[in-house]
């Protein structure tokens, strides 16, 4: 999935190169990173990218190797659950039991062998079980910014190793306050929702068919004709709302009773971060002595706990803390370190003055 805009990593992330297209700390982008953890396991015949009319160009640019058909466009952004239901009704025209795997190509994965192995079990489960399954993160920190997977019963077998020990999925929990959060943590029965699944198509598209029937329908058969497929999609997006997966499929699932397809959780024992906002380059790429993350050249005196982004220039911090400093070619950047998550708000404010220019 690489149709989002990524408004959190402004100035950096635009509306033509938003943050899944950028290069955050390494020489390939987020994008690029996504596509090779998965080469392994598929091939380039294999993967599937979702991405919007506009970063289109810049897909095929980044991943010359990817068959021009492969690469699907959406004509407007209507969240995971239309986005998936798009790329299962094109797998089920060629293959319907086929596995799919989802992940967003906006992620940092650094431990690429563990992921490979819990994707690995996951397809197992997947296939022996036909359920939908999703991969849950074991949190590190009361986190608010993330949804939690309350595990249920273990599953016995269809997992590689005591490492994947899986669950069936008790109920999905939407951000919670800082005291749920707490108490989620200390629980252990919960995990961090990553955002990446695994499922059979045909048993996708069940649960879709049940929880989101109006999707379901609008979408079905939207490939089996090359013919003005792109009117065909706007006219389909017009009507579509914007809804999650996680809200529209999963939350809703774990409530039905056979037939429907029930949902498990396999744990992810890799490091994950989904790159949300500024806020995670400490995490990506370290700190120095006085706690400042750093991507380019820094100077600093006095200065603590601050993230610098400015790969082309050389910045010099004098007696400040907790603050974000991101540049670019024509913006810059500053920001309470508390206050990351509002530089979207910078995003809606320039549409809002026309300064188009710069969004």
């Amino acid at each position: 999935m690489a149709g989002g805009h990524g408004t959190r990593f402004w100035p950096r992330s635009r509306r033509r190169i938003p943050k899944q297209l950028l290069s955050i700390t390494g020489k390939h982008t987020l994008l690029q990173e996504t596509v090779r953890r998965l080469l392994p396991l598929f091939s380039w015949r294999r993967v599937l990218i979702v991405t919007n009319r506009e970063h289109a160009p810049e897909v095929r640019r980044q991943l010359p190797r990817l068959p021009a058909d492969h690469i699907l466009i959406e004509p407007a952004g209507r969240n995971t659950a239309p986005c998936i239901a798009l790329a299962a009704e094109w797998v089920a025209l060629r293959a319907p039991a086929a596995l799919m795997v989802v992940v967003p190509a906006d992620h940092m994965i650094k431990d690429v062998q563990r992921f490979r192995r819990t994707v690995t079990s996951a397809c197992r489960l997947a296939a022996a079980k036909d359920c939908l399954v999703t991969l849950g993160v074991q949190p590190t920190r009361p986190e608010t910014g993330y949804g939690y997977i309350e595990r249920g019963d273990a599953i016995r077998g269809g997992a590689a190793s005591p490492a994947h020990a899986a669950s069936w999925v008790r109920r999905f929990h939407e951000k919670p306050s800082a005291r749920v959060a707490a108490r989620y943590l200390s629980s252990r029965r919960y995990l961090w929702n990553s955002g990446m699944f695994v499922w059979k198509t045909n048993v996708f598209q069940e649960a879709l068919k049940l929880c989101l029937p109006h999707v379901h329908r609008a979408l079905a058969g939207v490939w089996r004709s090359d013919r003005a497929v792109a009117g065909r999609l706007r006219r389909i997006y017009a009507k579509l709302p914007s809804t999650s997966v996680d809200v529209g499929v999963m939350q809703p699932i774990t409530a039905m009773h056979a037939p429907a397809p029930r949902l498990a959780v396999v744990p992810a024992d890799f490091d994950w971060n989904d790159v949300g906002s500024w806020i995670a380059l400490p995490e990506i790429c370290g700190c120095d002595a006085t706690g400042n993350a750093t991507v380019g050249k820094l100077l600093s005196i006095d200065a603590h706990d601050s993230i610098v982004y400015a790969p082309e220039r050389l910045v010099a911090l004098v007696g400040v803390g907790d603050v974000i400093v991101v540049d670019s070619a024509d913006a810059l950047l500053i920001c309470a370190r508390d206050r990351a998550q509002d530089v979207r708000k910078v995003t809606h404010l320039l549409k809002e003055r026309g300064w188009h220019r710069y969004l």
